[in-house]
């Protein structure tokens, strides 16, 4: 593997990048209790990549994703969305998987899953159909009518997965989605995100720890210390 080096920009913006990067930083509290989770982070996303995020524990790796969601605001450098949205990416076409829990309690799982295509408009038969094929992508389709409080942390962070993959999102950004999976489900889970990517000609950035999920993903990118370093082709 080559010694990684910082990002750098691939070429100029276009319409077809998904997200465009530079100088971006993160910075929380203020003064000497100030801490940078991302600093001076220069990259673009277009559709087709599959980027294994990669790094130490509370290097700045989940940060960096909100950030590139619009779930954070950067604290200085610029983000922008050129095929998402003009002033930020448009609804639906960003999916996340967060590292915690995040289902809705009083939701079965089918409505978890099929919850977005609903909050943005969709025919709710349309929508519960996708939502099942996502289920039988990361094989809990046997718990459809289950609450999350049913549900193990390993079911409910794979419901979370079907619930990105049935979205249609052209970015899906998941914060180490095999974390609480066994090996085996960690690679369907991981197969289910690349086949949607694929479908939905989409970027898939998977933030782990695991090296075998990364090897999975054709570009790495490491974060060390908040700063966004890459190294070019395969983890």
């Amino acid at each position: 593997m080559r010694t990684p080096t910082l990002v750098r920009p691939r070429v100029a913006s276009n319409a077809t990048t998904l997200v465009h990067c530079r100088n971006l930083a993160r910075t929380f509290g203020h003064g000497r209790s100030a801490t940078v989770a991302v600093y001076d982070a220069t990259c673009d996303i277009r559709p087709g990549d599959r980027i294994a995020l990669v790094g130490p524990s509370g290097s700045g790796k989940s940060t960096l994703l909100h950030l590139l969601a619009g779930l954070e605001q950067p604290t200085t450098g610029t983000i922008t969305w050129p095929a998402l949205g003009e002033h930020g990416p448009a609804p639906g076409s960003v999916a996340v998987v967060f590292q915690g829990t995040s289902l809705i309690p009083f939701l079965d799982v089918l409505e978890n899953v099929a919850l977005p295509l609903l909050l943005r408009g969709g025919n709710s038969r349309a929508a519960v159909a996708s939502a099942r094929v996502a289920l039988v992508s990361v094989g809990l389709e046997r718990l459809a009518s289950g609450l999350p409080d049913e549900l193990s942390g390993g079911q409910a962070q794979r419901v979370a997965v079907a619930r990105a993959i049935a979205s249609g999102a052209r970015l899906l950004l998941a914060d180490e989605p095999t974390g609480q999976l066994d090996h085996e489900s960690g690679i369907a889970v991981v197969d289910a995100l690349l086949t949607a990517a694929k479908h939905a000609d989409a970027a898939l950035v998977i933030a782990t720890h695991d090296p075998t999920v990364a090897r999975r993903l054709a570009t790495r990118w490491e974060v060390v210390d908040g700063r966004l370093v890459t190294a070019d082709g395969p983890a």
